[in-house]
């Protein structure tokens, strides 16, 4: 029996599970959406490409799988390679088949084809991030190719994965059997574990340890692996700090987590990394703002420390500084090993109360120290009692997405993580405009738990549109646009060492300038709000949440920046030798 390459498309999407596929329509897949009309599947209709790649990254993240784009040829596929290249970049399996021009006509530049060094190369955009791009030349593979790509997405190290295929293929009909083939194949690799030697060489040298710590990445979250870390780290009380991608990968009021490191870290963090002798690195590739631009003098001082590192790359072992100890694994399974053989080892565990206490009275004294802040009446809100707000309203296990700048950084730093999981940041390509959207896809995951998208007035400004898809399908997300009226971090380092702060800061008539963001929401057809003064914030997001819609409120905010005791190697660039780093721009 023969059908349409479209129509097994969909029916093998379905036996696959997936339930949500993110995009946008353009004439060559409108053969792909007919047959959706008729599919259990749920298409996400979409404003914009940028949209439906971060609400796919952000589905993704949130349910623990690959999520599926569909895209137009041409500039439905340049429009997506931002949200695609930070899903590359975080380490998120998605899988993006775009329509791609005719193969007959391969060689004769037709409409909106990309061929300027090659016939029937769009595909070759998405080379540089991408796991792989495929071009399905010949309509028979593409059942064998489409496995391959999902394999590939969910393997190893996740990531995405590119199928770009001739609108004419998937008119083509071919043999069901091509497709039925596949459901032979597994669907879940087992992944490399630790052997317990290994493991008992790992506990040993940590044990002998005078200062160790652990040290967790987003590699953590990507393994699910949370609940065994919080498993090993509580059996010895190791303390636990994080990078920006993996904050909440132990929740921060566990006694033993000092939090994150480097540019954003706290002088406190950052010297107890430094006077680690062993470090037991988990899933990160210790990244320059994690790593205060990897400068010995700041939060790391390897090789005087001594590295453990596991990750499920081997390219990221040592990439930036020396391991003693390294094992190429799959953090899920590794743990399980490291705790049975830590029980074995060590049945009763280990306690260490000073180090708890010590802990707990350097949270307390920085709450201390922005206390002022968080209690502040002011209006514009200082960016602090926002946090702080927000905090205290939310429910243990709501989700929070983010963008760049203060919502980033200062969420990073100061804004406690209640459950592993639920903070979704862009952290290897910091993407202005990911949070916004982002939420759109957390939802749809989880249409039951409150979903709270804290964005600046910069991030959202880049893809407003997203709110006819929340209007369209009623996605009750709340955004929370914390406004400046500038991009802000740039505003403070530029006014910092440069004293001007031209392109920065939003200004009409030389004053400060925002669109009005609430009568945007309102026209769209969803609920805003424009708060007046701070003592109207916290009863507005409590309603929100109420009210169970999407809503977006806009909240003016002082461009403070986000205090830095680390280091970032572009402040001796733009100011060498002088220790400036970023000033108040109001």
């Amino acid at each position: 029996m023969k059908k349409t390459i479209a129509r097994q498309l969909v029916e093998y999407l379905e036996d696959r599970g997936v339930q949500h596929i993110f995009g946008l329509c353009g004439h060559t897949n409108i053969a792909v959406l007919s047959e959706l009309e008729k599919s259990t599947i749920k298409f996400i209709n979409v404003r914009h490409e940028q949209i439906a790649t971060h609400a796919a990254d952000g589905y993704a993240r949130a349910k623990k799988e690959t999520a599926v784009v569909l895209s137009h040829l041409g500039p439905g596929l340049t429009n997506a390679t931002t949200g695609v290249a930070n899903a590359a970049l975080d380490c998120i399996p998605m899988v993006v088949i775009a329509g791609d021009i005719p193969s007959h006509y391969y060689g004769k530049h037709p409409h909106q084809e990309v061929n300027m060094h090659a016939d029937a190369t769009q595909y070759e955009i998405f080379r540089p991030f991408v796991k792989r791009a495929w071009r399905v030349d010949s309509d028979h593979l593409f059942p064998e190719i489409l496995e391959k790509a999902f394999q590939l997405a969910e393997s190893g190290t996740p990531g995405p994965v590119l199928i770009s295929v001739p609108m004419d293929i998937f008119s083509k009909e071919i043999d069901t059997k091509l497709f039925e083939r596949q459901k032979h194949h597994t669907k879940s690799i087992q992944k490399p574990s630790l052997d317990d030697e290994t493991a008992e060489r790992i506990i040993s040298t940590l044990l002998q340890a005078r200062n160790p710590i652990v040290y967790a990445g987003g590699g953590i979250l990507l393994a699910d692996a949370a609940e065994e870390l919080a498993e090993f780290v509580n059996h010895f009380d190791f303390p636990v700090a994080h990078t920006i991608m993996g904050k909440g990968a132990v929740a921060d009021d566990n006694p033993l987590v000092l939090g994150m490191t480097g540019f954003w870290g706290t002088q406190f963090i950052n010297d107890k990394c430094r006077e680690a002798d062993y470090i037991l690195g988990l899933g990160t590739r210790f990244a320059e703002a994690d790593s205060s631009s990897w400068e010995n003098e700041y939060t790391f001082n390897f090789p005087t420390t001594k590295l453990i590192q596991i990750d499920i790359e081997a390219s990221e072992i040592g990439r930036n500084y020396p391991v003693e100890i390294g094992a190429v694994a799959d953090l899920k399974q590794a743990l399980k090993v490291l705790n049975r053989v830590a029980k074995r080892v060590v049945p009763e565990g280990r306690r260490n109360e000073v180090l708890k206490q010590e802990i707990r009275m350097n949270k307390q004294e920085f709450k201390e120290s922005n206390k002022a802040f968080v209690e502040d009446t002011c209006f514009p809100m200082q960016p602090q009692r926002i946090l702080a707000d927000v905090r205290d309203v939310l429910p243990r296990d709501a989700f929070i997405t983010t963008d760049v700048g203060w919502n980033k950084n200062g969420v990073g730093q100061q804004f406690d993580v209640l459950e592993p999981g639920t903070i979704l940041t862009p952290g290897g390509f910091a993407t202005m405009g990911f949070g916004a959207p982002a939420a759109l896809g957390v939802k749809i995951a989880y249409p039951d738990r409150v979903v709270v998208s804290l964005v600046g007035d910069g991030g959202f400004g880049q893809n407003p549109a997203l709110l006819a898809t929340a209007a369209e399908e009623n996605i009750p997300v709340i955004w929370v646009i914390m406004n400046n009226f500038a991009y802000g971090t740039i505003a403070g380092l530029q006014k910092a060492h440069f004293d001007t702060t031209l392109g920065t800061l939003f200004k009409r008539d030389g004053e400060p300038y925002s669109p009005d963001f609430a009568a945007i929401a309102r026209a769209y057809g969803v609920e805003g709000i424009k708060i007046e003064s701070a003592e109207e914030f916290k009863p507005a997001l409590e309603q929100a949440i109420k009210a169970n819609k999407p809503v977006v409120i806009d909240v003016a905010m002082l461009n403070n920046p986000v205090p830095t005791a680390g280091h970032w190697n572009i402040m001796d660039i733009y100011s060498p030798g002088k220790a400036v780093h970023h000033v108040a721009t109001h």
